[in-house]
């Protein structure tokens, strides 16, 4: 049987895909950089160049690029928004999806939000105050240590300073509408949970279960990113979701 084919949607790099090595040991793997980051020339609208919709069109050119007409997509945290774009333009071509930190939308508040709005503006006042700072403790802390000193160096490297506040806040946004193109899709899904996570809550975990509830579920103390225990998971999911017959 051909190997899996993974696209692995970056949260703000593709160099937080920690993971990337131990799924090549099984499955064809694809990730990116959004425009204007890393060696990724950036959008002609510069200001735009980290907007959902243009890290999800780089996302497509990818699959272009590898001639790719079945793949399983993977997403984690708030790149689950930009995979549902991909996913619902090649919904006939996917295989299957699982989602690290899985939910339904990024709100942040009235009954059961998926994510802290309290955490959330921690890290954005840390943010405009030390870019630095915010990455190598901010999102370490809320990570639960995933992101260690030496991957927020990469990140920081990778990442230009002029658009990570503004990256931030497009990509972070609680406008993000997705749960419509879960519901829909017909295919074999993986729910992941960061236990312990600052930032994503449980609720919104459970939430998503129950929306969803013929997905396989899953949960590390890792986040999926960087967690070998995830990697083992989704050779498993992935496997399985592979050999099963197009729907």
């Amino acid at each position: 049987m051909a190997r899996p084919r993974i696209l692995l949607v970056p949260e703000f790099t593709e160099v937080a895909w920690t993971i990337k090595p131990q799924l090549e040991e099984w499955a064809e793997v694809a990730s990116y950089d959004p425009p204007g980051v890393g060696a990724e020339p950036p959008s002609r609208e510069r200001s735009r160049s980290i907007a959902r919709e243009l890290v999800a069109e780089r996302g497509l050119l990818e699959l272009e690029r590898r001639g790719w007409d079945r793949f399983i997509l993977v997403a984690d945290s708030w790149a689950i928004a930009v995979g549902c774009r991909i996913a619902e333009q090649r919904r006939g071509q996917l295989a299957g999806i699982a989602l690290g930190h899985a939910c339904l939308s990024f709100r942040r508040d009235g009954e059961r939000p998926p994510k802290s709005a309290a955490v959330w503006e921690a890290l954005t006042q840390l943010l405009h105050q030390d870019q630095g700072a915010f990455i190598r403790h901010g999102i370490a802390q809320a990570t639960g240590g995933s992101i260690d000193e030496d991957l927020a160096d990469r990140m920081l490297d990778r990442f230009p300073t002029e658009l990570v506040v503004d990256a931030w806040e497009a990509l972070t946004a609680d406008d993000a509408q997705f749960a419509h193109v879960l519901l829909k899709l017909d295919c074999p899904m993986l729910l992941a949970k960061h236990e312990g996570c600052l930032v994503s809550t449980d609720e919104g975990f459970e939430d998503a279960v129950a929306a969803l509830p013929n997905a396989r579920t899953f949960a590390s103390t890792d986040s999926p990113e960087s967690s070998p225990a995830f990697a083992d998971e989704l050779r498993t999911f992935c496997e399985h979701a592979w050999a099963a017959p197009p729907r």
